[in-house]
């Protein structure tokens, strides 16, 4: 099922960690892609610039950000985008993502990924900022469904209606981070899967999958774990509905060896391709 750019299906990729340089460089691995976040990249050089030069000239790269703050009502940062633009080029990324979010006000940055009020009003904020976004960086920009904790009181409609209404009204694209569902789901009591299926099929380019802390109230989206049975198989339920898509395993805490990470990775290709009855992770 090919999406509304023909993008490539990447196949199954992780994060690119500064505790792996040194495996990667000299081991070279088979991996098919790397996810770099775009801001440990925009102002620095030296060892981070070189490293991540040598590895885009061997294997694809997609940049995935945290500070386009897309939902805010600070006018859009030029600056940020210009660099942005530039490390696109240079590592010829396949494509640039970030977060339907918020992350500070009046210049001051909170260094985290804000809810958003559901609403026809903020939806209408987004839909311009995407497309002068979009417009600038000469390509489309993709928005993650962020984990969330609160809800707004005024939101009146449902994330997943939210982001599908987005996607036509700005020709914006998807990174569907499936344990982001999941995490929102037991936070808010919705059904991740009516949400998966609400979700434009064409407009996906790429899969999430992370690990989590169940708080026994809540979870926590800490991706300090392996991926647990039930986003398998909401993320085999995702894929069913919407093809193959390129999938990466996220790892930013009590970050294990490059191969522990790797093949975690590598379990999405089994649950995206094999009979339900043969998944050996299933329960």
């Amino acid at each position: 099922m090919a999406n509304r750019w023909q993008l490539p299906d990447l196949g199954f990729g992780v994060g690119l960690r500064t505790v792996h340089y040194a495996h990667i460089l000299a081991n070279h691995p088979k991996v098919d892609w790397f996810e770099i976040l775009s801001e440990n990249y925009l102002d620095t050089g030296g060892r981070p610039a070189y490293v991540l030069d040598q590895i885009a000239e061997r294997y694809p790269i997609v940049m995935h950000g945290v500070s386009l703050s897309v939902g805010s009502s600070d006018p859009v940062d030029f600056a940020y985008l210009t660099k942005l633009k530039e490390l696109a080029r240079r590592t010829r990324a396949h494509w640039i993502s970030d977060h339907l979010c918020w992350t500070g006000v009046s210049g001051l940055n909170t260094h985290d990924l804000l809810p958003m009020p559901y609403t026809e009003e903020s939806l209408a904020h987004v839909v311009e900022r995407v497309r002068v976004i979009s417009d600038f960086l000469e390509r489309p920009l993709f928005l993650e469904n962020p984990s969330t904790y609160l809800e707004f009181a005024d939101s009146n409609l449902r994330e997943c209606d939210f982001l599908a209404a987005l996607c036509e009204r700005s020709d914006c694209g998807l990174l569907l981070d499936v344990n982001n569902v999941y995490v929102s789901s037991f936070n808010h009591g919705f059904d991740p899967f009516d949400s998966i299926d609400a979700l434009p099929t064409d407009r996906t380019v790429q899969i999430h999958l992370a690990g989590h802390s169940h708080q026994g109230t809540h979870i926590l989206d800490t991706h300090s774990d392996v991926v647990i049975d039930a986003v398998w198989k909401l993320y085999r339920h995702a894929t069913q509905r919407m093809g193959n898509v390129a999938t990466l395993l996220e790892w930013d805490e009590s970050i294990p060896s490059f191969e522990t990470v790797h093949a975690e990775a590598l379990k999405a290709r089994e649950w995206r391709t094999a009979p339900a009855a043969r998944l050996r992770h299933a329960s």
